[in-house]
């Protein structure tokens, strides 16, 4: 079915979403609805399978965007604190983030992660309780929800020993380090469930960071052997809850594409300042899609603003598989970038359709 892009009626004033806690301890507020001719969840999931979406799915407006401080990683990654598995996070103003609290070890060698390492009972927490408290009346079910959830197994692994030390690990004790991921994949599918059950996930955010600003940390050949298996079981196991995967994973590590495709992930989160956004996707368009940060400079404004948005979503647009995360550092502006986000993908959209 066509839907003719109709700027009278799509950009009427039909009112404002309601404020959802944010992640990472960003500061929520309302944000403007467009009079869609479907819902943005439904937009959403033309693009996940593979589908072309009527409009480019904005973040910032499409989505419900969910990291319940109830979870101790959340809190612990946020405001400093412990974590789930008993590492101490210390929060840094010039980041305003936490890391690991330098001198922290929780874990003295991965051969002994059955005997130190204590999983959390996921049953101890009353999802429910938060969830009725802190989101049931916020939620907006014409948007998608993703759930985000912070230290994957490489992340995990890292922040219970050392970098060096795990980086070692995986090369040397191939087999310990396999049965404790196989055991965190277990921990990571129960809570998908509680994503899916509780707070209606739609998506769920992982985050697993693989590389620094010049390469990954990790080669392709050492992620197969060692990450693949565990990640290609979680997906599949979220795939048969109806979720869909979306890897946020910083660092340089356009060389790890084909493995993550591999292992199932629907959508990449990664950086552009450190890879080539539009090749890598143009790479994986037909297994893969992609989600980044999109921060226009805060001086920006009127058209020039206008022009950098539109050749934007012009150079995200052709796959059909691209959403942006827009980050306003300047409310003040008179270009509204979520409007020009709308207009510009759905007049590409509408224009491939009408060729069709």
């Amino acid at each position: 079915m066509n839907y003719p892009f109709c700027p009278e009626e799509e950009l009427k004033d039909v009112g404002k979403y309601r404020p959802v806690p944010k992640p990472y301890g960003v500061p929520s507020f309302p944000v403007r609805k467009f009079n869609t001719p479907i819902t943005p969840k439904e937009n959403f999931l033309r693009l996940a399978r593979g589908e072309k979406p009527l409009w480019m799915p904005n973040f910032s407006v499409d989505f419900n965007c969910l990291q319940p401080m109830v979870m101790p990683d959340a809190y612990a990654r946020t405001y400093g604190g412990t974590d789930w598995f008993g590492i101490e996070w210390q929060y840094e103003e010039l980041s305003r983030a936490a890391m690991v609290k330098p001198g922290t070890r929780r874990l003295s060698d991965i051969v002994n992660w059955e005997k130190e390492l204590v999983f959390p009972d996921l049953k101890a927490i009353d999802w429910e309780k938060d969830y009725q408290e802190h989101y049931a009346e916020l939620m907006e079910p014409d948007r998608a929800t993703t759930f985000i959830i912070v230290n994957g197994c490489f992340e995990r692994l890292a922040d219970l020993t050392s970098f060096e030390d795990t980086f070692c690990y995986l090369l040397e004790e191939p087999e310990a380090v396999g049965n404790f991921f196989e055991k965190l994949t277990d921990f990571h599918i129960e809570l998908f469930k509680i994503a899916r059950d509780v707070y209606h996930a739609d998506a769920i955010t992982f985050h697993d960071d693989m590389g620094t600003q010049i390469n990954s940390f990790m080669s392709p050949v050492t992620f197969r052997e060692v990450l693949l298996p565990h990640y290609k079981r979680m997906n599949q196991a979220a795939h048969d809850m109806g979720l869909y995967i979306i890897l946020h994973s910083c660092g340089c590590v356009g060389n790890q594409m084909e493995n993550f495709c591999d292992a199932g992930f629907d959508f990449w989160e990664g950086q552009d300042n450190c890879n080539d956004k539009a090749a890598l996707l143009k790479q994986t368009t037909s297994r893969m899609g992609q989600v980044s940060v999109f921060q226009p400079p805060a001086e920006m404004d009127g058209e020039e603003l206008q022009q950098y948005v539109e050749n934007h979503v012009k150079t995200m647009a052709d796959s059909g598989r691209y959403m942006p995360w827009v980050v306003n550092t300047n409310p003040g502006r008179k270009v509204d970038i979520n409007e020009v986000i709308y207009v510009t993908s759905r007049k590409l959209y509408c224009k491939e359709m009408e060729e069709k």
